[in-house]
């Protein structure tokens, strides 16, 4: 995710990093070359496309406009979505962290250790990465050869070293019943991720945008090249950038999970919980925070 304040000046001019730019290039070049070949095609041939009015392209921009504007709120929603789904995930683990003071550090500390190892499996499990090797880090003793889903393991690991020492002169039913409802709700959490990775925006949905917005860019150019010359560059590739650059951000915003500039920071998230549990814990050194790379955050 790219961390940056409000675009100064300098920044609107010539800032390319964390921009759109370099997703749409070379469709920008493409609407560039057909602009120039129409330029050319009047300025050899004038009137050739007397016929062709600009009035029906403002129409056709206008629906294509709310059209886009409507893709791209479905996609931040989603990308919004999955942020509350991760601030889930850091209470349900402070909760937890902070219910299960007291315990006896035989039974606190493995539990706590468990709410790392799920962070990372789900940050893992998101991005397509091998979450057994995640989890391994911080529980290498849980067995997860032929588990279908490892992450899910883990809380069920939680929960069954819980339910071994609910009893007398062990863990009490009140609090055993906070503890579970925590490691619920990190299971919720995890379920609404899971949701969002695996129902995409519908295929056809964005063929359709991406297909009339690429072939309003290609025509334009020859609806303005009769009346505005070389200038016809100037509002035919202002037109196309925002486009195709809304497009290619409403893409970005659809899987807030891929590793894009502008999905969500899981690894930070993840290690945010792992250094917060391990200082609960007493345990040192904790994992070192993950710094911006040219201000963005994985």
């Amino acid at each position: 995710m790219i961390r940056r304040s409000q675009p100064s000046l300098r920044d609107i001019l010539f800032t390319v990093h964390g921009s759109i730019i370099p997703s749409i290039l070379g469709r920008l070049a493409a609407i560039g070359a057909v602009s120039l070949v129409a330029v050319l095609a009047a300025g050899l041939h004038p009137g050739i496309f007397a016929t062709i009015s600009a009035f029906p392209f403002t129409l056709i921009g206008i629906a294509l406009s709310v059209f886009m504007s409507f893709r791209n709120g479905t996609c931040y929603a989603r990308w919004w979505e999955g942020r509350q789904l991760w601030g889930q995930v850091l209470t349900g683990c402070r909760g937890l962290a902070r219910a299960s003071a007291g315990l006896p550090p035989g039974l606190r500390e493995p539990l706590l250790r468990g709410l790392c190892a799920f962070a990372a499996g789900l940050a893992a499990r998101l991005r397509g990465r091998d979450e057994r090797v995640a989890i391994a880090r911080w529980q290498p003793d849980l067995a997860l050869a032929g588990r279908v889903n490892p992450t899910d393991a883990v809380l069920r690991e939680a929960g069954a070293r819980l339910a071994a020492a609910l009893g007398p002169g062990g863990l009490d039913p009140m609090r055993w019943s906070v503890l579970e409802g925590y490691l619920h709700a990190l299971s919720a959490a995890q379920a609404g991720c899971e949701r969002i990775a695996t129902t995409p925006v519908p295929f056809a949905y964005s063929l359709l945008l991406h297909r009339t917005a690429l072939v309003f860019c290609l025509l334009l150019p020859f609806a303005l090249a009769g009346s505005l010359g070389i200038w016809t560059l100037l509002p035919v590739l202002l037109v196309a950038y925002t486009f195709f650059g809304l497009d290619a951000l409403g893409h970005q915003l659809e899987d807030p999970f891929g590793q894009t500039p502008y999905a969500l920071p899981l690894d930070t998230l993840a290690q945010t919980v792992q250094r917060e549990m391990m200082e609960a814990i007493g345990a040192s050194p904790w994992p070192e925070p993950l710094a911006p790379d040219r201000h963005q955050l994985m």
